[in-house]
């Protein structure tokens, strides 16, 4: 039978959630900064095509850390039973 209760985490689990989730925060993170050096590098040699799709692009990342962010909020607190 399924209950309708969810079990929160365990710590453990927890913990492998929270280093799978930073470990794409920082790959984003990279990426972020690598963006930002090749528009600026294209940017200041002329090509201003390319500024605002790297800014959606950024913004996407932007988005998906956010998105990350509120997941672990809602774990924690689940785990904490707020």
């Amino acid at each position: 039978m399924i209950s309708g209760t969810k079990r929160p985490f365990s710590r453990e689990q927890s913990a492998i959630i929270v280093y799978g989730m930073l470990f794409f925060v920082l790959i984003i993170v990279i990426l972020q900064l690598w963006l930002l050096t090749a528009t600026m590098n294209a940017w200041l040699g002329g090509d201003e095509s390319i500024v605002w799709p790297a800014a959606a692009a950024s913004a996407a990342c932007l988005a998906l850390n956010v998105g990350l962010f509120r997941y672990l909020v809602r774990i924690e607190r689940t785990r904490s039973g707020v």
